[in-house]
């Protein structure tokens, strides 16, 4: 799927770590995630802080979705619990998809799950994120110059 160029949902820090959405629609994210060496923790390995933050990004992103590219929907993240279930070696891709489980007006609650290129499963988890100003509304509010 070919995503539109929508500068307001970007974040610098995902940005920095390499984290891509690679799919967005109603409910639903995938996000991606090239490791190379500086997501390496001290063993070696894929640090697990960039699995939570991808875990964290995908949920996010599936309750955000807006069909306006002119407007956007923001929100901030109440809670996140993960679960780890296998380690990554540096250089695989990681894949985080997230999906919107119910919500209400204010809040919203997402499972994540988090795969190696190979379709091992990583990590799982739920999020429970509360909707900025305007954003509960599904056509979001209007992106500020």
């Amino acid at each position: 799927m070919d995503l539109p160029d929508l500068p307001h949902a970007q974040s610098p820090y995902h940005a920095l770590l390499g984290v891509h959405l690679a799919e967005w629609r109603d409910g639903h994210a995938k996000l991606v995630c090239d490791t190379a060496a500086q997501h390496a923790n001290r063993s070696g390995i894929v640090h697990g802080g960039l699995i939570l933050s991808m875990m964290d990004q995908a949920a996010a992103f599936a309750g955000l979705w807006c069909p306006d590219p002119a407007r956007v929907r923001r929100a901030v993240t109440l809670d996140l619990d993960g679960r780890f279930t296998g380690q990554a070696a540096i250089g695989t891709r990681l894949v985080a998809e997230g999906r919107v489980v119910t919500g209400g007006r204010n809040v919203f609650f997402a499972r994540t799950e988090v795969f190696d290129a190979a379709g091992t499963l990583l990590a799982f988890g739920a999020s429970t994120h509360r909707y900025r100003a305007g954003s509960g509304d599904p056509m979001g509010v209007p992106v500020e110059g």
